[in-house]
C-alpha cells in the first residue's frame, strides 16, 4: 500500500459529508456476511481492511469463494439496515436539513449499499459501490471489474470526483481504503466505533471511538449549525446531549 501523506485538517462547515458503509454506518462487514463464517473470506477482509493487502488482490477472490445471488445480497442490505449504528438516521436527516449532500462511498456491493441508503433517504445518485452481474436466475456472474471501487486507490478518484470547487469535503471511514482517499478530504475522521484499525488511527488527525453517531456532530458541524439544529424539536435529541469525541490531534 502507498504511503499515506501527511493529512491536513480544517473544520466545519462542510458542503458535503460522505461515509463509508461497512464497520461504520453499520456495523456488519457485509463480504464477511455473506461469506458465512468462511474462515478465508475473513482473514482476505482483515488484510485487506489492515492496509496489508491490496484491495484488487482480495476484491474477485473473495465473491469467488462467495458466489452471492441476488437473494443473498437482498439479504445483505437488510443486515444493513438492521444493524446500523446508534443515531445513523438521525444525523443523516440533520445533514440534509441543514442543505447538505450526504454520500455513501462503499467497497461493498452495490446493490446492498442502496438499500441502506434507501432506508437513510440518500439519493441513488449519491451511492458509490461495486455493481455486480447476476443471470437470469439471480445466480452471481461476476462484478464490475471497471470500477475504481474495487481496487486500492479507488476511493481517491471517487471523492476527488465528489469534491466541488470552493466547497468543503469531510469523509468519515475506518479503514486502510478510506484512509488512502483521506487527503482528498477537507477533514477525515478515523472511525473506531465497531473496529479499531491501528494504522488508520493513528494516522488521522480526527478520529471518533464512539459508535453513537451523536459523537459525530461536533466534528462534521460548526457551533451554528448545531444551534440551529438545537432550535428545531425534530434534531433537537441529536444535538442536546452529544457524546465527548476524541478530539483532534495535531
Amino acid at each position: 500500500m502507498n504511503a499515506v501523506r501527511e493529512l491536513l485538517d480544517a473544520p466545519p462547515p462542510y458542503a458535503t459529508v460522505v461515509f463509508d458503509c461497512d464497520s461504520t454506518l453499520s456495523a456488519l462487514e457485509g463480504i464477511e456476511e455473506l461469506a458465512r463464517d468462511n474462515a478465508e473470506v475473513a482473514r482476505l477482509t482483515q488484510l485487506a481492511m489492515e492496509g496489508a493487502i491490496a484491495l484488487e488482490e482480495v476484491y474477485g477472490a473473495r465473491l469467488a469463494l462467495v458466489k452471492p445471488s441476488r437473494a443473498d445480497v437482498e439479504h445483505i442490505g437488510q443486515r444493513y439496515v438492521e444493524t446500523l449504528l446508534p443515531n445513523v438516521a438521525q444525523l443523516v436527516a440533520a445533514l440534509q436539513a441543514l442543505g447538505k449532500r450526504v454520500c455513501i462511498v462503499s467497497g461493498g456491493v452495490r446493490p446492498a449499499v442502496a438499500h441502506l441508503a434507501r432506508a437513510l433517504a440518500i439519493p441513488d445518485a449519491c451511492v458509490h459501490a461495486v455493481e455486480l452481474h447476476f443471470d437470469a436466475a439471480g445466480r452471481y456472474a461476476g462484478f464490475d471489474q471497471r470500477s475504481p471501487l474495487a481496487r486500492a486507490g479507488g476511493k481517491v478518484e471517487v471523492l476527488r470526483g465528489l469534491r466541488r470547487a470552493g466547497e468543503a469535503l469531510v469523509f468519515v471511514g475506518d479503514g486502510a481504503t478510506d484512509l488512502e482517499a483521506a487527503g482528498e478530504a477537507t477533514r477525515f475522521v478515523a472511525f473506531g466505533g465497531v473496529e479499531r484499525r491501528k494504522r488508520v488511527l493513528e494516522a488521522a488527525r480526527v478520529r471518533c471511538l464512539d459508535p453513537d453517531f451523536r459523537a459525530l456532530v461536533p466534528l462534521l458541524l460548526s457551533g451554528a449549525e448545531i444551534a440551529n439544529l438545537a432550535s428545531s424539536s425534530a434534531h433537537r435529541p441529536l444535538v442536546e446531549l452529544p457524546r465527548s469525541p476524541t478530539p483532534p490531534t495535531a
